[in-house]
């Protein structure tokens, strides 16, 4: 079996530069510290990273994020490893868009669309490339607008790693908006990871000393995510989080990324987003109206696909976890 360890899994996405940040060994053993169990395959070229979290006596449920294209190739592998832990189910979620997604027929004979997402499937990608006067042009006016008055009424940008200032922010917005917020120990372990190699950065805008809002953003590859984000509700007029999405882009410019991914709109088509967006405030929708400033292009991962090891327990799952988690 190509079961492999860490460090040779890290070496297999040496050859892989454009592997997805949910793929690497690092959210593996950041995922590791917090529930699930991550073992890494890889035959050739194929390889996946498989995450297994415990479930009623012990049986696991498999979920692979952002997989390497071609790692069907393996299935016969990930069958054994799934079943070596009990697995129900594996649930995959090709890094691939809707519009591009073409299944081999293996694909297609292994796995069924499953009902439900982990990650939010929809997102607004911004692209990098060109000139700073480029991107600020691909913008809607009102967005380069606020970046300009952020920078008029003294906002400044710069790296932090106040690990507790950024979870005290983190809570403020949680409490605000009404999201799930992960512990401090969680952020802390994935900036533990991440930073040292190069792959993230913790972001504060502020004002006069006074932290007003943060980010962290992550990069591999010509891709940049904005996973985090936070702010008070305090000199909001000062619009704060525009000029820190602008050094996030120029920070991931800086790390060689061609897209930056804002990581998250409301999952319906483009056409229904500007309809509704203001008027509408619950669940994500309350990020679009801000999102969509920075000029990008709303995309759609391909559906997330489920093998079924265990039918019965499958349909319980399906009634009892839903599609609860989230990076």
């Amino acid at each position: 079996m190509p079961e492999v360890n860490y460090e040779q899994w890290q070496q297999f996405l040496d050859r892989q530069p454009e592997a997805h940040i949910l793929q690497t060994g690092q959210w593996g053993q950041l995922k590791s510290s917090f529930g699930w169990t991550a073992k890494w395959l890889v035959s050739g070229e194929s390889g996946i990273q498989l995450l297994f979290r415990r479930l009623p006596l012990g049986f696991t449920v498999a979920y692979a994020p952002r997989p390497v294209p071609g790692f069907e190739e393996l299935i016969p592998e990930i069958d054994e490893a799934c079943r070596r832990q009990k697995a129900v189910l594996l649930k995959v979620e090709p890094d691939a868009w809707d519009t591009d997604f073409k299944p081999s027929m293996s694909l297609q004979r292994a796995f069924i669309v499953s009902p439900h997402n982990i990650q939010p499937p929809r997102t607004v990608i911004v692209s990098l490339t060109g000139s700073e006067e480029d991107l600020l042009a691909r913008m809607k006016q009102k967005c380069r607008y606020n970046i300009r008055l952020a920078e008029k009424k003294e906002v400044t940008v710069r790296a932090w790693d106040d690990l507790p200032g950024f979870y005290r922010l983190m809570q403020v917005t949680g409490g605000r908006d009404g999201f799930g917020v992960h512990s401090l120990e969680y952020y802390t372990k994935a900036y533990e990871l991440f930073h040292p190699a190069g792959m993230a950065e913790i972001l504060l805008a502020e004002y006069a000393g006074k932290p007003l809002a943060a980010l962290m953003a992550f990069a591999r590859g010509s891709r940049a995510y904005y996973l985090y984000g936070a702010s008070t509700d305090e000199e909001r007029n000062r619009m704060p989080t525009y000029l820190l999405q602008w050094e996030a882009m120029k920070w991931a410019r800086g790390k060689g990324c061609a897209e930056y991914d804002l990581w998250g709109v409301p999952d319906a088509d483009e056409n229904q987003l500007e309809a509704d967006f203001e008027t509408r405030r619950d669940g994500l929708w309350g990020v679009y109206r801000f999102k969509r400033g920075f000029g990008g292009l709303v995309r759609r991962n391909v559906q997330a696909l489920d093998r079924v090891y265990m039918p019965l327990l499958y349909r319980l799952y399906l009634w009892r976890y839903g599609g609860r988690d989230s990076a």
